[in-house]
């Protein structure tokens, strides 16, 4: 007798359904993309690298918080099928938490690294070069021990100056661009930078640059009217685009068993699968759905106890089943640059409209439910 325990879906905006329906005390606290089972379900296995400034600049319009809270966004979004590494980086780099290469995102070493994040503090100048050579290290290193998930390599590098120590702006490109040349020539991995500048002050062209030359993505957030957080842990997006291509259509995600909610102390898992619209091309993403199932009724099913190596091994496995094979056009490309960070965010490369990425509102229809009691009464 194994009962799922609620079902849901997570829109591409945000929207949240659950089903058995439950009260909210309050609307809009709970954002689905920033759940591991979203973010697992619309990006698959990855290895990811957050780069993060932590230079005295940071100390400015509370940047260093905002960039905390980022990071921690998105480590906390990671599952056991994913890697990790954070490289902080002023005058020196260097990857925090007591590691030398990337890492299991296990519930244990996320929380280890976020411990590791919040006691990051502003000083020094910035050295985009000790930076970008630390995180490529770590892939290295990674995918030399076979340690890694095998996957798409996400970079997520976030500053908010201009260089002012180590190798200048040329040599920082040409770096980037090596080495990324190197994992593809080598290793057959590619990996997709995603850039961020965060304020008025911080370096746009050398940002940019770096971007556009790897087909990856840059946005400008402002210290006022931005969203760094919302920003960084949209990088799932490329992905999500990629894995809706064929080859893909039988993906799901497990996540680490982990205490619920809602009953209070149960523990169990979540799998998740992405939904696409896939009579369009590229097929256009709408969101994930997926089902909670609580871990003594799995352990019914498996016959071993749910905390064991073996049953984690099960997670891990299933959800490294398929790799998303990234085949986007420049034009897609530019269109996602768009979405994140409007024109000034293009690299120029495609003179579309940029339609076709997410799913557009029909004027004549509302979003409001026709039946506020249609969940209850489905029960």
């Amino acid at each position: 007798n194994v009962q799922p325990s609620w079902t849901y879906f997570g829109a591409h905006n945000g929207l949240f359904r659950r089903i058995p329906a439950i009260h909210q005390e309050e609307c809009g606290q709970y954002d689905p993309r920033r759940r591991p089972w979203f973010v697992a379900a619309s990006s698959g296995p990855k290895d990811v690298v957050l780069v993060i400034d932590v230079s005295g600049s940071m100390e400015d319009f509370g940047r260093m918080d905002i960039a905390k809270e980022a990071a921690i966004t998105i480590v906390e979004t990671l599952t056991v099928a994913d890697r990790v590494a954070v490289v902080s980086f002023s005058s020196r780099a260097a990857q925090i938490g007591g590691f030398n290469s990337l890492i299991r995102a296990t519930n244990e070493n996320k929380e280890r690294l976020i411990k590791a994040i919040k006691n990051l503090e502003a000083n020094g100048a910035t050295n985009f070069y000790d930076a970008f050579n630390t995180a490529f290290n770590a892939l290295d290193k990674t995918i030399r021990s076979e340690s890694t998930s095998g996957c798409n390599i996400a970079v997520l590098f976030m500053t908010d100056g201009r260089i002012s120590e180590g190798p200048g702006a040329n040599e920082v490109i040409k770096l980037v661009n090596d080495r990324t040349g190197q994992l593809s020539a080598t290793f057959d991995r590619n990996a997709t930078l995603f850039t961020f500048s965060l304020g008025q002050q911080a370096d746009h062209a050398v940002t940019k640059s770096i971007a556009c030359s790897t087909n990856g993505i840059w946005t400008p957030v402002d210290d006022f009217t931005g969203d760094l957080v919302t920003a960084m842990s949209s990088y799932y997006k490329l992905f999500a685009l990629g894995l809706g291509e064929g080859g893909n259509e039988d993906f799901t995600a497990w996540v680490e068993p982990y205490e619920f909610t809602n009953p209070a102390g149960k523990i169990g898992t979540t799998v998740s699968a992405p939904v696409y619209d896939r009579s369009v091309k590229p097929p256009l993403f709408l969101g994930v759905v997926a089902v909670d199932s609580y871990m003594d009724a799995l352990e019914q099913v498996l016959g071993e106890d749910a905390t064991s190596s073996t049953t984690m091994q099960r997670f891990v496995m299933l959800s490294t089943a398929h790799c998303p094979k990234l085949g986007l056009t420049e034009c897609e490309l530019d269109a996602l640059r768009f979405l994140g960070g409007g024109e000034e965010a293009t690299c120029g490369v495609c003179n579309s409209t940029y339609t076709g990425i997410i799913p557009e509102t029909c004027s004549f229809q509302s979003d409001l439910p026709n039946n506020l009691w249609h969940n209850t009464d489905s029960k």
